[in-house]
């Protein structure tokens, strides 16, 4: 789990309803005509913007907004090394056995087209293109998720106007001014509320989760390359090393 996210939106919803009950109740900040229109308008909006398959994708990726599966990039770099060296004394097809210790799918599949011999000009082409299509499928999903972030606000202030409308078109009781007044600004709450606590953080997530994954695969990629062209195993450490931000980088095991 995330431990970041779920702080972020404990602590996030937890402040405005402490503020709320420190001054009022929470039944007057509760109006569902006005939840239907954000919710809803956001969500028809986003309909008429994508098509309804990159929609769904959304909600297979919401799931990365709270758990990480992220791997630390050093220790991808030391299964790399070792693997080379397994490969190094004992052949390439000595790698047989690593597949079926290894649980990484891309991994998986990028030692099986080694040792299976398959040109490596055919290899780089198909690893390259999954990791294309898994940064394009999280791209749509991060995407979305920030035109939500952007669409909440705006029908917020669509439900105010329509408050607004609807209180002016009747004046007649001068007493009731301030209450339609307070529901006509509650859909502005919420969009705002939706898209700041929600939507745009978790869109931001999602971008930093794709790029996490991204330098993943490409070191593997990379790793998977290099075993497969017979490269050093020390020489491919310090390349691998180059994909590792500077802040992250940490000495890793010596080589055998």
């Amino acid at each position: 789990m995330d431990i970041a996210t779920i702080i972020g939106v404990l602590s996030g919803i937890g402040l405005v309803v402490g503020s709320i009950l420190m001054n009022s109740g929470l039944d007057i900040f509760i109006d569902i005509p006005s939840l239907m229109i954000v919710i809803g308008g956001t969500i028809a909006a986003t309909l008429i913007n994508y098509p309804i398959k990159e929609f769904m994708k959304v909600m297979g990726l919401f799931g990365k907004v709270f758990i990480s599966k992220t791997a630390d990039p050093i220790k991808i770099i030391d299964q790399m090394v070792d693997l080379g060296n397994v490969a190094k004394k004992e052949g390439l097809l000595s790698l047989e056995k690593s597949i079926k210790e290894t649980k990484d799918e891309f991994l998986v599949k990028a030692l099986q087209m080694t040792v299976d011999g398959l040109p490596t000009e055919i290899m780089e082409v198909q690893l390259k293109q999954e990791i294309s299509v898994n940064r394009s499928n999280h791209k749509v999903g991060w995407e979305i998720m920030g035109a939500m972030g952007t669409f909440c606000p705006a029908f917020g202030m669509v439900g105010t106007l329509i408050g607004l409308i609807q209180m002016l078109a009747d004046l007649s009781d001068p007493s009731s001014i301030g209450p339609k007044m307070a529901v006509a600004m509650i859909t502005t709450f919420y969009g705002s509320l939706f898209a700041n606590l929600f939507f745009m953080p978790m869109s931001g997530k999602l971008m930093r989760r794709s790029a996490s994954e991204t330098q993943e695969k490409t070191l593997l990629f990379e790793g998977v390359m290099g075993i497969r062209n017979g490269e050093n195993p020390k020489i491919m450490r310090e390349r691998l090393m180059i994909y590792v931000e500077a802040k992250k980088v940490k000495k890793g095991k010596g080589e055998e």
